[in-house]
């Protein structure tokens, strides 16, 4: 047995292909300046959590399914009572990946995730926050394989950030293309 880790595929890609193509693409002189995804956000708001505990311990378990780490419980900050939402009170959970975790999701988002989507036509590029950010949402976690259908007591959407060291949105759109984002058509 070899004692060497074995690298995300996606990885290897960003260092062998994207590198020399955002290089050549954007004429950076440093390579330290080139852009690269420092982390990815999962958060899943369960607002009815207030009225029935067990569907935050189903978006927790989903959400850790998915991500292959345990999320954080995430607690309102103020009252809203209209909502009827008092401070304190769970109302989602997320979870950051960064590294080595963070690589194997994208990878398993861009190839076998976003083309089981129904009627995908592609994420939209403008979808970029003005520091280089991407965000979407997805309407299920169904669509992930490892989430078992039978489980589910009730589909709910999740919100993914790509946060990446790009200045610009321009560059944080080219690095995610180049990475395999599958973009709709301009």
């Amino acid at each position: 047995m070899s004692s060497e880790k074995k690298l995300p595929r996606l990885y290897k890609k960003y260092k062998e292909e994207v590198i020399g193509k955002l290089q050549e693409e954007f004429k950076f002189a440093n390579v330290n300046r080139l852009p690269k995804v420092e982390k990815v956000t999962i958060n899943m708001g369960v607002g009815e959590a207030k009225v029935n505990p067990k569907t935050l311990e189903s978006a927790l378990e989903a959400l850790t399914t998915i991500a292959g780490q345990k999320p954080v419980v995430t607690k309102a900050r103020k009252s809203i009572s209209n909502f009827k939402i008092r401070d304190g009170f769970p109302v989602g959970c997320k979870v950051t990946l960064r590294g080595e975790r963070m690589w194997f999701f994208l990878d398993r988002l861009f190839n076998i995730v976003m083309p089981r989507i129904k009627d995908f036509r592609g994420i939209n590029p403008r979808s970029t926050d003005g520091r280089g950010n991407f965000s979407f949402g997805l309407k299920e976690q169904i669509v992930f394989p490892e989430v078992k259908y039978e489980s589910v007591d009730q589909i709910r959407g999740m919100d993914i950030c790509i946060t990446t060291s790009s200045k610009t949105d321009e560059e944080c759109v080219s690095l995610l293309q180049h990475l395999g984002m599958p973009f709709r058509k301009r």
